[in-house]
C-alpha cells in the first residue's frame, strides 16, 4: 500500500485545522457535527453484522466497535473539559491514553448498543452546554499537561467536530470499500 494509501485511511477527511477566520456560520456547523454524531453514528453502524463490528477500520487501527467506544471515552473526557474549564481558572485536565483505554474489556466486548446510547444522551447534555457559551465562555483555557499549552474552548469545540467527523468517515469508508 502507498504511503498516500496509508495516510488517507488514516486522515480521510484530512487533517486539522482552525480556519484563521472563525464566522458565525463555521461555529454553527461545528455545533452540528458534534450534535449529529450520535445519530448518524448509528445509522452508519446499525446494519454491522458482529464480523464487520469486529473488522478493523485500517492497517494497525481500532476495530469498529473499538471506535464507537472510543468515541464515547474521548467525548466523556471532552465534556469533563468544558465542564472544568467554565468552571475553574484554567484548569490542567488529566490525560488518558487512548490506546490502552481500547484494549480494556469494556471497549472489546460490550456491545456497540451500549456506546451508540451512552453517546447519545451524553451528547443531549453536551449540547446544552455548547449551545449557551457565549464568546467570553469561548475564550476559557485548560492546560494539557503533555503540550503544555492552553487550549480554548473555541479550539476545543472545531477539535471535536472534526473529531466526529473524522472517525466517522472511518467507518463509512470502510462500508464503502468493503461493500458492505
Amino acid at each position: 500500500m502507498t504511503d498516500q494509501a496509508l495516510y488517507e485511511l488514516r486522515f480521510p477527511i484530512g487533517e486539522f485545522y482552525i480556519p484563521k477566520e472563525i464566522t458565525t456560520s463555521i461555529y454553527q456547523e461545528w455545533l452540528e457535527d458534534i450534535e449529529m454524531l450520535p445519530a448518524k453514528l448509528r445509522t452508519t453502524v446499525e446494519e454491522l453484522n458482529a464480523e464487520q463490528i469486529n473488522t478493523v477500520y485500517r492497517p494497525g487501527g481500532w476495530t469498529v466497535k473499538q471506535l464507537v467506544h472510543h468515541l464515547v471515552d474521548s467525548h466523556l473526557n471532552s465534556y469533563t473539559r468544558f465542564k472544568l474549564a467554565l468552571t475553574e481558572d484554567k484548569p490542567t485536565i488529566r490525560p488518558y491514553f487512548e490506546d490502552r483505554w481500547a484494549e480494556l474489556p469494556d471497549s472489546v466486548a460490550t456491545p456497540v448498543d451500549v456506546s451508540l446510547n451512552l453517546l447519545d444522551y451524553l451528547h443531549q447534555r453536551w449540547m446544552f452546554v455548547l449551545k449557551a457559551l457565549t464568546e467570553s465562555d469561548l475564550q476559557r483555557t485548560f492546560i494539557h499537561p503533555e503540550s503544555l499549552r492552553e487550549f480554548t474552548l473555541l479550539e476545543t469545540v472545531a477539535t471535536y467536530a472534526w473529531h466526529s467527523n473524522h472517525h466517522l468517515a472511518h467507518i463509512q469508508r470502510l462500508i464503502a470499500r468493503n461493500n458492505w
